[in-house]
């Protein structure tokens, strides 16, 4: 699959072929030159974060990656986060847009040719209510249900059926589950700091200061867990006795 992988990002006809495909099966005015793909990671509603991910040329563009911690959501409510992710981002463009700049000064002022939302029919409803409400609605639009890898688009009621084994569905995929990869990896890493903090919490001794200077040397429980006695007493603020203390805890 890795071997598999990177073959297809070295072979630019191939993606070349792929971006052409995908603007053919889903009437897109231009070619998908510019992908933003969103996704939504949440555990049972806790640390509920999201992601965005933008492909160029059909090649991953990691330097625009962007990552958001949902902050007005309370519960699971996939469909609102959402809305949130995606109002925090198109309302630069949207500003971008009224002050009409020709040459926007950061990616977030750039138009995506190809909006894709990892979901289904009511995630597409949710994003198009957004992008309604900011003047967006010439954004094309788009969501990929994973049930089937459907593909649904506003104002059409029957999904979008790539064929199986084309190239353009393998890059809207690609698109997909790289914005999946990235807010399970924001979720994780968040999940490990609180996870530090609650039991760091357990130590007489060790206060807010200190548990920052922990967090910034050492990063996770698991990385506190296997260090020595002397590396952590090492830490600025901390003793031999807090780091034995700390060991003993965890």
């Amino acid at each position: 699959m890795v071997q598999k992988r990177v073959s297809w990002l070295n072979d630019s006809s191939v993606i070349q072929q792929a971006v052409h495909e995908l603007q053919e099966q889903l009437s897109l005015p231009q070619l998908p030159q510019r992908m933003e793909c969103y996704d939504i990671s949440h555990i049972q509603g806790s640390n509920v974060v999201g992601s965005m991910v933008v492909f160029q040329d059909g090649k991953p563009r990691t330097d625009q990656y962007r990552r958001f911690r949902i902050k007005t959501v309370e519960g699971v409510d996939d469909y609102a986060s959402m809305q949130e992710m995606l109002r925090r981002r198109f309302e630069r463009l949207s500003k971008a847009r009224k002050l009409d700049a020709e040459s926007p000064s950061d990616s977030w002022g750039i138009v995506p040719d190809l909006v894709l939302i990892d979901g289904g029919k009511g995630h597409l409803s949710a994003a198009l209510e957004v992008f309604l409400q900011l003047g967006l609605d010439d954004v094309p639009l788009a969501s990929l249900a994973k049930e089937n890898e459907w593909i649904y688009v506003p104002d059409s009621t029957e999904p979008i059926v790539l064929p199986r084994h084309s190239q353009s569905l393998y890059l809207v995929q690609r698109l997909r589950d790289e914005a999946h990869r990235f807010a399970i990896t924001y979720h994780r890493n968040l999940r490990s700091k609180a996870s530090l903090k609650s039991s760091i919490d357990m130590v007489t001794g060790i206060g807010p200061k200190r548990k920052r200077m922990l967090l910034r040397r050492f990063g996770t429980i698991q990385a506190i867990k296997e260090a020595d006695i002397d590396d952590i007493a090492a830490v600025p603020g901390l003793t031999r006795s807090l780091a034995m203390r700390l060991k003993e805890t965890l």
